[in-house]
């Protein structure tokens, strides 16, 4: 069975991932990953996290994926020996630097090439390789049939790509436009998502004077990539070699995990699963990428995420006697449908609200305080960690 793998920015959507399908999650610490802003895990909380993900059979890797500069090796030693004696699973490194310490310092610590190191050849691949890397994630600028040949260049290595999410319009994340505008580096951790931006020109002979560059009715964003989805072409993925399916969000929401896991999650089980599922969940139009040829990755898009369905609630406690525990999230209130995302044969069920109280039992017409925990009526078995959605208008 192909592994699923999900970003796990905080504990919560560790949980999360776990719960609706994930085998294996990946996440940084406090330092040397590419999602400083993601909340990310303290040391104690890397060792909570193995442990817990071991406990359900699951597997935890780490990114080390910064490119690093000679400060960055301060103290790397012992976070590396760190990672190895808590027992993580594998790290995700895109400097070679990083892998020959790693080497020295813990041999038996498995390694995974992240796709920061733009992995897109077979040459490439006998390369890490040689080095006695486990795995490689490879670029998100490959075609199909160009990971079959490097499959068949390098049997005995596993190959990961990813199937979901946003992608960078830059070679494989390798930015610097971050750090040009900003001096906030993007292959350190700090990006500040400039590809998102809205751009205009200026013509020399009229300083001072902006022109849009014509896109849509909406604006310009000739840097903004659609996100990539390959529900419908997992079993191409597949047959061509990968062992891994990963996706994208260490910054994006529980709800966000919940709903892109579970959807792949049944997808790899053979349920079937409209793509309508994933537009439920904040997201940008979809694209196939690279994988079928240059003519089909259309990247371009506008620059805000919509979504179908909003995230209300998260159940805390297992349902009693026909209540269930709540946590708030967004805006709902009595009479409102409520549909509901489950790992379990609840997921996509719906049901009216019709009671809901406080937790000092009063009655509640409008649940608008943020995080707020309540008692709704329900006539589902519903679990915690389920979470409750409503559509928008």
């Amino acid at each position: 069975m192909v592994e699923l793998l999900a970003p796990a920015g905080t504990f919560l959507k560790l949980k999360t991932a776990f719960k609706f399908g994930a085998d294996a999650v990946y996440f940084a610490g406090k330092k040397y990953g590419l999602r400083a802003f993601a909340g990310n895990f303290e040391d104690d909380e890397i060792e909570k996290a193995v442990k817990y993900a071991h406990s359900l059979n699951k597997k935890v890797y780490i990114t080390v994926n910064i490119l690093a500069h000679e400060s960055d090796f301060v103290g790397l030693k012992d976070y590396i020996l760190y990672l190895y004696n808590v027992g993580v699973d594998a790290v995700i490194v895109a400097d070679v630097g990083i892998v020959k310490l790693i080497r020295e310092v813990a041999p038996n610590l498995d390694i995974h090439i992240s796709t920061q190191a733009n992995v897109t050849n077979s040459y490439s691949a006998k390369f890490f390789a040689d080095l006695g890397v486990k795995r490689i994630v490879l670029a998100r600028e490959l075609s199909i049939e160009e990971i079959k040949s490097i499959k068949k260049a390098v049997p005995n290595v596993e190959l990961e790509s990813f199937i979901h999410g946003a992608m960078c319009i830059c070679y494989s994340g390798r930015c610097l436009l971050s750090n040009y505008f900003t001096g906030r580096d993007s292959n350190r951790g700090a990006c500040v998502q400039a590809c998102r931006w809205e751009y205009t020109i200026t013509e020399k002979s009229r300083q001072g004077e902006q022109f849009p560059i014509e896109e849509d009715e909406k604006g310009t964003y000739i840097l903004n990539s659609k996100d990539l989805c390959l529900l419908e072409h997992l079993k191409e993925l597949e047959n061509a070699g990968i062992c891994s399916f990963k996706i994208e969000g260490r910054m994006k929401s529980e709800y966000y995990v919940a709903c892109v896991v579970n959807a792949y999650k049944r997808a790899l089980l053979g349920q079937k699963i409209d793509v309508s599922e994933l537009e439920k969940t904040s997201h940008r139009r979809f694209t196939t990428g690279f994988y079928f040829g240059e003519n089909n990755k259309e990247c371009y898009e506008s620059s805000s995420p919509v979504q179908t369905y909003e995230f209300v609630a998260i159940v805390v406690e297992n349902e009693k006697d026909g209540w269930v525990k709540v946590e708030q999230r967004n805006r709902f209130k009595m009479g409102d449908i409520l549909e509901i995302l489950s790992p379990d044969d609840n997921f996509n069920k719906t049901f009216t609200v019709t009671e809901i109280k406080n937790m000092i039992g009063e009655d509640v017409q409008d649940a608008k305080k943020v995080q707020e925990q309540l008692l709704i009526k329900t006539p589902f078995s519903l679990k915690e960690g389920d979470i409750l959605r409503v559509k928008l208008d």
